[in-house]
């Protein structure tokens, strides 16, 4: 109860800050973790001028798990600050942006909503589409959904190894989206491992490359969309844990009282300052 307290005076304390005016492109260092100011369509023009010109460029849409990661773990905290773009995919994560540096954000950008943006925007323009990650049937179910919304594009996938590949491995999974010719690579390996790809595949694999984790399952149509109302107001980790309680008790209680801890610090300091 006292963590959803904390993110309900969290949300309030921000309420003024969003009229603000939206300083695209820059940079705010959210305990350690540089994100970029963005929303939706900002996000996919950046991630469309590196898919038209086959340009390796790596991109993650961060929640606060995954914040709380990079905050708890340096090794991965350094891949992460090799990845080009960084949006804030959950509630809490705009919320802080807005209160420490008021970017003036009225939105999230939330992974599974960002791609398909972007398959949108590459679908009329042609560009290939590579889905990398989750399972076989997940992948084959997803690429359905985005041929039949957008009717002409033009998609392949690899489905998951569930496990480290060998060099050799790697190396063929290069080649094959590189051969391909895909200008979007969509990447489901869940978090971190997702947001490692992408790291350390920047500057081999030719393509925009998105970390968007659940994108793949929603998509595919496997897991129920949490409902917008709960969304808006933080609590998609709440429906979360309903789904996979024994897969997500843990990390929910872990990262969010740690996100929370690490705002409250982060707001003293400022507020001192």
């Amino acid at each position: 109860m006292t963590m959803v307290s904390n993110v309900g005076h969290l949300v309030s304390s921000v309420t003024a800050n969003q009229t603000a005016p939206v300083r695209y492109g820059e940079k705010v260092d959210i305990f350690g973790v540089f994100y970029t100011i963005t929303d939706y369509v900002d996000a996919t023009e950046r991630i469309m001028v590196a898919a038209r010109q086959n340009q390796s460029y790596a991109v993650s849409a961060l929640a606060v798990h995954g914040l709380m990661e990079a905050v708890n773990d340096s090794t991965f905290r350094a891949q992460v600050e090799r990845i080009d773009l960084i949006t804030p995919d959950g509630q809490p994560v705009r919320w802080a942006m807005n209160a420490l540096y008021k970017v003036g954000l009225s939105e999230r950008v939330y992974g599974p909503d960002l791609t398909w943006y972007v398959i949108e925007a590459a679908a009329e323009e042609n560009i290939k589409i590579f889905l990398f990650g989750s399972t076989e049937q997940t992948c084959e179910a997803f690429a359905a959904a985005i041929r039949d919304r957008c009717p002409g594009a033009i998609v392949d996938y690899q489905s998951d190894r569930f496990r480290d590949p060998t060099p050799e491995e790697d190396q063929a999974d290069v080649d094959r989206i590189n051969a391909f010719g895909a200008g979007v690579v969509l990447v489901g390996r869940g978090c971190p491992r997702q947001e490692k790809w992408v790291s350390d595949h920047r500057g081999k694999v030719n393509a925009a490359m998105l970390a968007v984790g659940a994108a793949f399952d929603y998509g595919a149509g496997s897991l129920e969309p949490p409902p917008e109302w709960m969304q808006r107001y933080g609590l998609q980790w709440l429906f979360r844990l309903k789904q996979e309680p024994g897969r997500l008790w843990k990390r929910y209680l872990v990262t969010n009282s740690q996100f929370v801890f690490e705002f409250g610090k982060a707001l003293i300091k400022q507020r001192l300052r």
